[in-house]
């Protein structure tokens, strides 16, 4: 039987292709998401010869195009019956210095990572209200905490927004629904493989996305992962002087 029924964004490698692999263990049903759809294809196989009895169902999606995400996900809840949780995972960690000579990296980053997820929460919300409950997981970073600089500034100001969405939704208290936000730490991902000098604390894939299905199950409003050391962290960077932070970002 299933646990229930996730839609997952941005699923087709990194955190989100994880997520799937770890919610499919804990018995959920899968609504998986993605542009690169051959890549879901391979994800669906190796999830079907673990946990044949999960049920899978894959869409191509570009978050980007505001009416293909509500298509995509009215298709979902029309397929499976219901949606309990919508995962908005889909990112993009381009990112250039402001004035630097490349505004169409930064432009790029900040219409997938924010207005992409703008576009994915109202398509979730409109499902959620119609059925009276359901539970929206917004994926921010801990970037989002501080104004960052140099190729880091458009990408922690759009997780910002996206956490501020969530907060916004919990406040209004919508009957029935849940909201969490995630600020993962350093987790190794496809965005940033590409980095010669691993950054410190970073953690395997597995293992940080581990603690953000933890956080996530639990519907914590908000939770920084994995929690060492990203609690402590986060505590001194949202009251650290930007001094401080120049240094330690």
């Amino acid at each position: 039987m299933s646990k229930g029924t996730i839609v997952i964004t941005g699923a087709s490698a990194g955190l989100g292709a994880e997520m799937a692999r770890q919610f499919a263990a804990l018995g959920y049903d899968l609504g998986l998401c993605a542009r690169r759809v051959a890549k879901l294809e391979g994800l669906r196989e190796e999830i079907a010869a673990s946990h044949p009895d999960r049920r899978i169902e894959l869409r191509a999606l570009d978050v980007t195009d505001h009416e293909a995400v509500f298509t995509v996900v009215r298709d979902l809840a029309s397929t499976f019956g219901a949606l309990d949780r919508v995962v908005v995972n889909a990112g993009l960690g381009k990112g250039v210095a402001l004035g630097k000579g490349r505004p169409d990296a930064n432009r790029e980053t900040a219409v997938t990572n924010f207005v992409g997820a703008l576009s994915q929460a109202e398509a979730a919300l409109e499902v959620f209200r119609s059925q009276g409950r359901g539970h929206l997981v917004m994926v921010s970073s801990i970037s989002a905490l501080r104004g960052m600089r140099k190729a880091m500034t458009v990408y922690a100001a759009t997780k910002a927004g996206v956490a501020s969405l969530a907060e916004g939704l919990r406040s209004e208290r919508i009957p029935g629904l849940d909201v969490s936000v995630i600020y993962p730490g350093y987790i190794r991902s496809e965005m940033n493989e590409h980095v010669s000098r691993k950054p410190p604390f970073m953690v395997d894939t597995e293992t940080g996305t581990r603690a953000m299905v933890r956080a996530i199950e639990k519907r914590r409003a908000k939770a920084y992962v994995p929690a060492w050391p990203w609690v402590p962290i986060g505590f001194l960077l949202k009251r650290a002087p930007l001094s401080l932070v120049r240094r330690m970002t």
